[in-house]
């Protein structure tokens, strides 16, 4: 599974699909010209109506409007926060210069810095692993660790979770960890778009849990006019790559 999940990351970019296009279209060019020059033509305007936000924001909204964020007097009935890793860039970083790199989710991991300090006797449960194909030896636990000493967290309210590199990994990774406890009420913490996988492989090994998205990359809508190459296609690989996980854990769950 965690191979299929990394060999998904290369096949839900737009980029790829059209390099692919691309490809074939410049070998055709030896025998069928006109096809071969329509084909590059046609590559060129898909790549073009790929700068507007609107498509991919219509896939993630669809997700992220899923799960509602609970209210301050819900969260107060927890135990606890189950934070899902994904949140920090490449450990090289934090290797070279004691900082720990944050990238675009990451909510995933200020949220709930701000829920602990707002609910004292909430404990904090980080799950993630070594999530690259090439290991660098350096788990985002180990970085969560340092994360949220440098926040000032009281680490006695904390425990990591360092050997889970998939979703479905980070469930039964925390419910082995967790016991019993597992199933008292825990808050489970990850993007938005994230969350609609996330819920039903917490459920499935037993978990409780109450849903509580951040890293909204979406509004209540999006007009044509927002257009940006660059972001979008990350929008759309984001997009995809989580319909189609969603997909595929569930035919396999």
């Amino acid at each position: 599974m965690f191979v299929i999940s990394k060999l998904l990351s290369a096949i839900t970019q737009p980029m790829f699909w059209l390099a692919l296009w691309w490809a074939l279209a410049l070998l055709m060019l030896l025998r069928w010209r006109k096809l071969a020059m329509a084909m590059l033509w046609g590559g060129l305007l898909v790549l073009g109506l790929l700068g507007f936000e609107a498509g991919p924001h219509a896939l993630l909204r669809a997700l992220e409007n899923r799960y509602p964020v609970p209210t301050a007097e819900a969260v107060g009935r927890h135990v606890g926060v189950i934070v899902l890793g994904g949140a920090t860039e490449h450990p090289g970083i934090y290797q070279a210069h004691g900082q720990v790199p944050l990238g675009e989710a990451a909510e995933r991991m200020s949220v709930p810095v701000g829920l602990l300090r707002q609910h004292p006797k909430l404990q904090l449960v980080f799950s993630g692993g070594e999530g690259r194909l090439l290991a660098t030896g350096v788990s985002e636990a180990e970085l969560a660790k340092a994360f949220y000493q440098q926040q000032g967290v009281d680490m006695g309210r904390v425990v990591l979770e360092g050997g889970s590199r998939t979703t479905r990994e980070n469930a039964i990774q925390v419910a082995a960890l967790l016991g019993e406890r597992c199933r008292q009420p825990w808050l489970l913490v990850t993007s938005a778009w994230h969350m609609p996988r996330s819920v039903p492989e917490f459920e499935a090994v037993g978990c409780q849990v109450t849903p509580y998205p951040v890293d909204f990359r979406t509004g209540d809508n999006t007009p044509w006019t927002e257009y940006s190459l660059a972001r979008s296609l990350l929008l759309w690989q984001t997009a995809l790559h989580e319909w189609l996980g969603l997909w595929v854990y569930g035919v396999t769950r």
